[in-house]
């Protein structure tokens, strides 16, 4: 294990980093720190369920102060490197940078809670099809919308262009983004996810995220672990619901434009989706499907 870093070298490092934690991962955190059975792997799975806690850990891990010959992927991987003395470090500091009024509070809930359940059923899904890494699996889910917050930070009213983009029935998400906000969130959350060190492919997914009707069409015949991913993530944001915790609609427009096409790449029937659908509707996290 490396020196740990001073709250000097990691304000430095993460510069950038304004995607809020959630409050109550924050207060997760606190409790577990001073409990006296407290571990690198129970924290690192505390940080594992937040957004900006795992991308800040990530880019601390992989700066040029720790030198490491391959990216880190890994939150406990992360937390053992560099110790739970700069994890700490960077948790307060964080916290200490978050100010957020009840309003954006329950705003980012949407957020949070999305990126949290698609990430786990991500993971299923990856292991319903054999697909390795499952981690990648769960870090697309996980950071696939991490532009969302920075967007709300910049324009008011972000969330209704977003209900607004969900529910356009010929156009993607982000061209409703595009000519509303001259932006979108995937481009945001593609360049955020670049500068925390996430791995290349899963960056392209981020970008690629609200084009899924291109990559499944019958002429596109590119073979990859990038479609894979795309199309694992596309499955899990249907089960978990994605279009009416974000999107606030009734119809899974995204679904329905490319779903079979993902299914069949996927080598998944109707069957296995229900069955998914079943054990997360058990825990509250699906929606009601089917």
């Amino acid at each position: 294990m490396g020196q740990p870093l001073s709250e000097q070298q990691i304000s430095e490092i993460m510069q950038g980093i304004r995607i809020p934690p959630q409050p109550q991962v924050l207060v997760d955190l606190q409790m577990e720190q001073v409990s006296p059975h407290a571990s690198p792997k129970s924290i690192a799975r505390l940080i594992s369920q937040d957004v900006g806690l795992t991308g800040a850990i990530l880019k601390v891990v992989n700066s040029a102060a720790y030198g490491l010959s391959d990216t880190c992927t890994s939150v406990e991987q992360a937390v053992a490197l560099i110790g739970i003395d700069s994890v700490v470090n960077v948790i307060n500091g964080l916290a200490i940078r978050t100010e957020l009024s009840d309003e954006n509070i329950v705003q980012l809930n949407r957020f949070w809670d999305t990126a949290t359940d698609i990430a786990n059923i991500s993971v299923d899904v990856a292991r319903a099809i054999n697909f390795e890494p499952t981690d990648w699996a769960y870090m697309l889910g996980l950071f696939h919308n991490c532009g969302i917050p920075l967007m709300m930070q910049r324009f008011d009213q972000y969330f209704d262009v977003m209900e607004a983009s969900y529910g356009h029935p010929d156009k993607r998400i982000v061209d409703t983004e595009n000519e509303l906000l001259n932006t979108n969130h995937a481009v945001v959350g593609y360049y955020t996810a670049k500068s925390w060190k996430v791995p290349k492919p899963i960056c392209d997914v981020i970008a690629e995220h609200h084009n899924a009707t291109r990559y499944f069409r019958p002429d596109h015949t590119q073979d990859d672990e990038r479609k894979t991913l795309l199309g694992i993530l596309k499955l899990a944001e249907h089960i978990c619901g994605n279009y009416r915790i974000l999107g606030k609609q009734e119809e899974d427009l995204e679904w329905q434009a490319a779903g079979q096409e993902i299914l069949a790449y996927l080598g998944l029937g109707e069957y296995d989706v229900e069955q998914l659908n079943l054990t997360y509707q058990e825990s509250g996290v699906a929606a009601q499907n089917y």
